[in-house]
């Protein structure tokens, strides 16, 4: 292998280090990608556009009339022509992971046609795949985890820390304490109507090491994508008073007896109105690692709830 001016040296480096392309997880590659490109230097737009250029791939962007809705990108290939387009207008944090998320999509063929016995992955394995090489890329694991734990699991400062969306920062913060910790987390934003709220994203991890610190057979405790805010939970507390809520107590069990929960609900306010509404809870005992965020934000204290967030 001569350099990595070209696509191909970047993945035929990945195949040779790792026997094939399915050995390296997406957080190996995102690895291998910001220890080859990165360096010390900074992962912005400009710097993006500057490893595209050295791999041969041109960037562009294009007027949000000319795309589909909720499309935020594309690539094209033509002969040894490679083109990633971005959305005129898009947030920096969405262009970086649009040029990441387009990045990573374009080299699977290439691995195909590097290795001829690896299968590669069909369209929807792909755009996962690309989903989690970009944020890994943007938000690399041992660096992005400690931070979780110096700001108490703080979503919305972590945002602002980055410079990432909260969808993005929550859904890396699931991946990040996988194995770790007990730990689910909601962010809820507006929906169609006036006056009405969704869970839009959510994440989860569980306790590798100790079976015990987990909480099994509570079907319906934790919200999922699409669900309406209940009147009387956190969330609704948050939104009708415009102030951040903590519940040090929620009880699973009929008997009370259990440690159960602790939940902190923060919301995130643009011009004075809330936009978004981020949710972490985890097991009672663990309430200590929210600390950082609980004096931060100095929370309103509902001392208890029953088989409800």
């Amino acid at each position: 292998m001569r350099n990595f001016s070209d696509l191909r040296y970047f993945c035929q480096y990945i195949v040779k280090k790792y026997g094939s392309p399915s050995n390296a997880s997406e957080e190996d590659k995102a690895q291998e990608f910001r220890k080859i490109y990165l360096r010390d230097l900074p992962l912005d737009i400009r710097t993006l556009r500057a490893i595209a250029s050295a791999c041969g791939v041109h960037i562009n962007g294009v007027e949000s009339k000319n795309l589909p809705q909720n499309i935020r990108g594309y690539h094209d290939v033509f002969d040894d022509e490679r083109n990633i387009y971005y959305k005129k207008g898009d947030t920096k944090s969405g262009i970086e992971n649009t040029v990441l998320h387009e990045f990573r999509e374009m080299i699977e063929p290439v691995f195909a046609e590097l290795d001829t016995d690896y299968s590669p992955l069909r369209t929807n394995a792909v755009h996962l795949a690309a989903n989690k090489f970009a944020t890994a890329v943007l938000l690399p694991k041992e660096e992005f985890r400690d931070k979780v734990y110096e700001s108490g699991f703080d979503v919305i400062a972590l945002s602002k820390l980055y410079s990432k969306s909260c969808a993005q920062v929550l859904l890396r913060m699931g991946e990040v304490m996988q194995g770790s910790i007990f730990l689910y987390s909601a962010l809820y934003e507006q929906g169609p109507e006036v006056n009405s709220w969704i869970l839009n994203y959510w994440t989860g991890s569980a306790n590798d090491d100790d079976p015990d610190a987990n909480v099994y057979g509570a079907d319906g405790l934790f919200p999922r994508k699409g669900r309406a805010v209940v009147p009387g939970s956190l969330i609704d507390m948050v939104i009708k008073t415009k102030k951040p809520h903590l519940v040090r107590r929620i009880t699973i069990l009929d008997t009370k007896e259990d440690d159960g929960l602790v939940a902190i609900a923060r919301p995130l306010a643009i011009s004075g109105d809330i936009a978004k509404v981020a949710l972490v809870a985890m097991l009672a005992h663990n309430i200590g690692l929210l600390q950082p965020q609980i004096d931060l934000i100095n929370p309103i204290e509902v001392e208890e709830f029953h088989k409800h967030l």
